[in-house]
């Protein structure tokens, strides 16, 4: 079983990620993708992934922070990229829900960090808030991308237009949340091939955990509510998505 997202780096981690790995090993985790935001925490998240097996790194400008990229910063990112812990530029995208640094800055950040996956031939982890349309067209203004949505938001027809892009679709905890019949409808919908599950750790958790910090022990739960909505076993979709994240992050996974 595998975390296709996480936070590892989050202050709420600082004195007992030892013990969250551990949790997350026992509950049959097999490997924890970290995501950065920011220059700052693409290198924590490179230590942690140092000192814990189990952890592997996304490097990269989150649309919040897209400010902060610069030639400079993109210089950076890039040598971190060059770690053998680093399978992934992100966490990347488009946020217009209000909360991100202007749109002009959030679309040069991403059509930059695109080219940079495609130059080091490594996918992205994108990040998409109220902004589907949009992130796909720079997508295919980019040329093209192959990589995941992490925490998907959107609707089932959404859904298959990243698929049909090469994308893998990632479903949070939200997808356990009574109201979200359309994240549930999407997962379903999803090519085996194409789907994946995370926990967005420390945040969104389960729903029968809501009120805790998330960690990547929880993913289980969410592969239950995905595997519910797709008719299958729980183990069946484990195996399935622990294989499209082989397949997805190449040899450094």
């Amino acid at each position: 079983m595998i975390d296709a997202h996480a936070h590892l780096d989050d202050r709420r981690f600082a004195d007992d990620l030892d013990a969250v790995l551990a949790r997350a090993t026992a509950a049959g985790v097999e490997r924890v993708l970290s995501c950065a935001e920011d220059l700052a925490s693409s290198e924590r998240n490179v230590l942690i992934a140092r000192r814990h097996p189990v952890v592997r790194v996304a490097v990269g400008v989150h649309p919040h922070h897209a400010e902060s990229w610069t030639d400079v910063v993109s210089g950076m990112v890039e040598r971190l990229a060059r770690d053998g812990r680093v399978v992934a530029i992100g966490e990347i995208g488009i946020d217009l829900s209000g909360r991100s640094a202007p749109r002009e800055m959030q679309e040069r950040a991403f059509l930059e960090q695109l080219a940079l996956a495609r130059a080091l031939d490594l996918p992205v982890v994108v990040h998409v808030r109220d902004a589907g349309p949009l992130a796909r067209e720079l997508v295919d203004r980019a040329g093209g991308a192959r990589g995941m949505v992490h925490c998907f938001s959107e609707g089932p027809q959404d859904a298959l237009d990243w698929t049909r892009r090469g994308f893998a679709v990632s479903f949070a905890g939200t997808v356990t949340y009574p109201k979200n019949d359309a994240l549930r409808r999407a997962a379903a919908r999803i090519a085996p091939d194409r789907i994946l599950v995370e926990t967005d750790a420390p945040y969104l958790s389960p729903q029968a955990r809501r009120g805790e910090r998330n960690e990547p022990a929880f993913v289980l739960e969410t592969l239950a509510a995905v595997a519910a909505a797709r008719g299958q076993e729980p183990a069946e979709l484990g195996r399935q998505v622990a294989d499209n994240a082989r397949k997805l992050f190449g040899d450094r996974w």
